[in-house]
Order: C-alpha cells, then sequence, then structure tokens
C-alpha cells in the first residue's frame, strides 16, 4: 500500500555524501522529527532536552533490539531552525553501511523519505527564505571560487530579494493610487494619475536595467567562462592549459601536434572559474585523426565565451597565425604572445592594426613568466567593476534575467500605452503584469508548477 506524501509528513534523508569518512549527518524535520527520532535512540530521553543542543546515544532498532551506532544528537525546535519545523540531526560514524541503517530504522518507525530539496522548499514554504535564497542554497553548493562563494552568500543574505520586495511595494503603492483616482474621479484627473504612472514605470525600469547589468557577471561567476586555447601546434597551448589549471593536466612534449582532441579542465583564476579547453593544433593535415582534432577545435573556438589564442613569439608570424587571428576576429580574447624566454622574431607591430595592444600579453608558459598579465586581462575584460558590486543585489541565473526581461517589458507597455492615450484602466493592467513577473523572482506570485521544479534540482537531504 502506497502511503500519500503531504506538505506535513515528518522527512527524513541523508545529508552527507555516501561513503567512508569521519562522520555522516541523517537529518529529520517535521512536527514529529524528535519524537521518531526517540523512538530509535537510548540512553538520552529527546523529548526532555533543551533546544539547540547535542546528546550522546545510541540509535537501535525497535524490532530486534540490536544498536545500531553511537551516535551525537541535535535537537532544534521550532521555529529557531533551517526549515521553521523541528528538527534532529543524527551524526553517525561515516560509512555507507551505519549511515543506512540509521535512516531505514527512521523510515521504519513513521518518517517518510525527503524528496529532492525538500528541507530547503520547506523553509520556503514556511517563510524562512524566498526563492533567491533558495537558489543561493544551490549556488554555495556549486560554488567554484572564492567569488561565487561570496557571490551566493550576498544572495543568501537576501539583498536581492529585498531589492525586488522594494519595488514591488513602490508599484503597489502607485497601483493603489491609480484605483482611488479611477473610483473617485472627482478628486483627481486623468493627466495626474497618467503622470504617477509614467513617472513610476520610468523610475523602476531603471533600476530593473541596473539589475540586469550584473547578470553578465552573475552568470559567469556561479557557470564559468568557456574558454578556448587555440593556436597552431606546438605554440604552447597544453603548457599554458598546466599553469592555469595548477597541475599537469596536459601532456608536454617538443613533438608537434601531441594535442590530438580536446582536453577540459576548470581553473580559479583571481576568483573567476574558467572552463578551459586545450584544443589540438589548428592546422592543415591529410591524417585523418589529426583532422577530427582540428575540427573539434573549430568548435570549441564557436562555443566559447573567451579565446586565448597562442603566438609563438621566437618564429615569425606564419599564414596559419594569420587564419587564426581572422577566424577569432569577432570573438572576446587575449593574444599571448608565448616562448619569451627565448630569442624574439615577433613584434607586436606585425600583428594586424585592428587588434587593441592591451589585449596583447607576452608570456613564459614554461618560465611562469606573464601569467599574471593574463589573468588580469581576463578580468577586465569580463569583470569591469565587479568589486562595487560585492555587497549589492547581483542577478546570479536565466530564471532571474528572463521574468527581469518581462517585468521591464510590462512597464515599456505602460509607457507605450500612456503614450498613445489609452484608458487608465489598461494601462493599469500592464503594471499589475510587471508586479506579477517580479513577485516570481521572489515567489510570491510563482506557480506552484515553478517552484516544484525549482527545489527537484537540489539534491536529496539538503
Amino acid at each position: 500500500m502506497l502511503t500519500e506524501i503531504t506538505e506535513f509528513d515528518t522527512i527524513a534523508a541523508i545529508s552527507t555524501p555516501l561513503g567512508e569518512g569521519a562522520i555522516s549527518i541523517v537529518r529529520l524535520s517535521g512536527e514529529q522529527a524528535i519524537e521518531i527520532a526517540n523512538k530509535v535512540t537510548r540512553k538520552v530521553d529527546l523529548t526532555q532536552v533543551a533546544s539547540h543542543t547535542i546528546n550522546y546515544g545510541h540509535v537501535f532498532d525497535p524490532e530486534t533490539d540490536q544498536n545500531i551506532d553511537e551516535v551525537m544528537i541535535s535537537v532544534m525546535r521550532a521555529p529557531k531552525t533551517f526549515t521553521r519545523e523541528d528538527v534532529v540531526e543524527i551524526n553517525t560514524h561515516g560509512g555507507i553501511m551505519a549511515t543506512n541503517l540509521v535512516l531505514q530504522t527512521l523510515l521504519s518507525n513513521g518518517a517518510r523519505l525527503a524528496e529532492p530539496g525538500e528541507f530547503t522548499k520547506r523553509a520556503f514554504l514556511n517563510g524562512r527564505i524566498d526563492l533567491t535564497q533558495a537558489e543561493s542554497v544551490m549556488d554555495i553548493i556549486r560554488a567554484k571560487t572564492d567569488k561565487a562563494m561570496q557571490q551566493a552568500l550576498n544572495q543568501l543574505d537576501g539583498s536581492l530579494a529585498h531589492l525586488i520586495h522594494n519595488l514591488r511595494q513602490e508599484i503597489l503603492e502607485v497601483l493603489a493610487q491609480v484605483e482611488v483616482n479611477i473610483d473617485y474621479p472627482e478628486y483627481d484627473t486623468d493627466e495626474m494619475t497618467t503622470k504617477l504612472l509614467l513617472e513610476k514605470a520610468q523610475e523602476v525600469s531603471q533600476q530593473i536595467a541596473g539589475l540586469l547589468k550584473t547578470a553578465n557577471e552573475g552568470q559567469i561567476l556561479n557557470h564559468g567562462l568557456q574558454t578556448a586555447i587555440i593556436g597552431k601546434p606546438n605554440v604552447g597551448k597544453s603548457s599554458l592549459l598546466n599553469v592555469l589549471a595548477h597541475q599537469q593536466r596536459a601532456i608536454v612534449t617538443d613533438v608537434a601536434g601531441t594535442t590530438r582532441d580536446v582536453i577540459e579542465q576548470m581553473a580559479n583564476i583571481n576568483g573567476i572559474p574558467l572552463q578551459l579547453v586545450d584544443t589540438a593544433g589548428i592546422h592543415e593535415t591529410d591524417n585523418k585523426v589529426e583532422r577530427l582534432g582540428v575540427d573539434r577545435s573549430l568548435q570549441a573556438i564557436n562555443d566559447a565565451d573567451l579565446v586565448l589564442m597562442l603566438l609563438d613569439g621566437s618564429r615569425p608570424l606564419e599564414a596559419e597565425d594569420q587564419r587564426l587571428l581572422s577566424l577569432t576576429q569577432n570573438k572576446k580574447r587575449i593574444i599571448i604572445i608565448n616562448k619569451m624566454d627565448l630569442p624574439q622574431a615577433l613584434e607586436i607591430e606585425q600583428l594586424p592594426t585592428n587588434i587593441q595592444q592591451e589585449n596583447v600579453v607576452r608570456i613564459s608558459a614554461v618560465a611562469q613568466q606573464g601569467i599574471d598579465q593574463i589573468e588580469e586581462r581576463i578580468e577586465q575584460l569580463f569583470f569591469t567593476g565587479i568589486e562595487n558590486t560585492a555587497n549589492n543585489a547581483v542577478v546570479t541565473n536565466a530564471r532571474q534575467v528572463g521574468l527581469l526581461k518581462q517585468a521591464q517589458q510590462a512597464l515599456e507597455d505602460v509607457k507605450s500605452g500612456i503614450k498613445n492615450q489609452m484608458p487608465i484602466d489598461l494601462v493599469q493592467i500592464d503594471m499589475t503584469n510587471c508586479w506579477d513577473k517580479l513577485g516570481e523572482i521572489t515567489g510570491e506570485s510563482a506557480p506552484d508548477e515553478l517552484i516544484t521544479q525549482l527545489f527537484s534540482q537540489f539534491c536529496v537531504g539538503k
């Protein structure tokens, strides 16, 4: 017989990765969390302990009366918990068997296995956090650099939610005033009501535009920059990948064409996550295997947010170099003249005139000289003023961007309607639409299907 799932069940899940380690944590949340945990615990009465304390005991199986593990149990009573429900966290010895047995015992004694993200979903449903903060929880888990982590923490503190809430409140006040003016026209004129709507539409639109400017930085910190390292064979692409990744990820030899396929590696460049792609040397070849590698390299260029193009400073500019310079002219790129430790045969003046000199750096990948110039230039290309946004609201994902654009379009419709002298009640509909779209960002007016889909992306136990 299947048990009906409700939002009021007491849920349980393992909240740490399964495997060997010092400890594992099994978490419960719900009205019966303490009662269920107490059923399977010896040496301590969890119903009598103070809230927010950790207590020593044994978890046992009531059916066999056998001990399962020696544990430490944290008891946290509502509402001062993450879910605003009673929460119990059982710290077991790290290991697959003990942890699973503790979970199974809890499930056999009244708890239900939590769905993915259900603990965080309950925090949202119980008013502990909003949707932007829920998304920031996932961003913290996935953060690969210190900048990404700091951005997620700012979001968790509610910086974006606070701004969105204020914008919605301003719109609501205007809508209320418009409603009064419509109901009691003898106290106002259409001109004054129109002016009120227009001024608020322009003001909110400017603030939304400011938020959208942060979207590029926010999404890059979350997902990383797809970065293709390209060049003809034997210019030092693999050496540069290894230096930027701080590990020997790619094979480096003095034999041209060592890399025949793309190699991917995540790197942290001054807090910016880069998904580095070391490509096969791009050149004309009749070798079938090399040809496949070259084709994949060309595809990597098309997919890249940033191109690091290497030239060999010890050799004059060649036709293959010219071809790659032409091929990448419409991409964001940094021209890197490598092998500065050798006698130089390539001068910057030999490069095409459309290349800005600030986008050209000289390095020695082997000697690890000049690498800091690459890192500085990447930050300048993509993150001008990022430090200034460290404590401000930042848009971090495509869902937020899409809703902000829809809200801004609704405001454009308001302005267009006023310009075309449409009836005030029709213009009011567009302003209300903006209010609704902003509410979807924080979850105040989000449909149930969206909320379910969003939390399903979380891991079980979070």
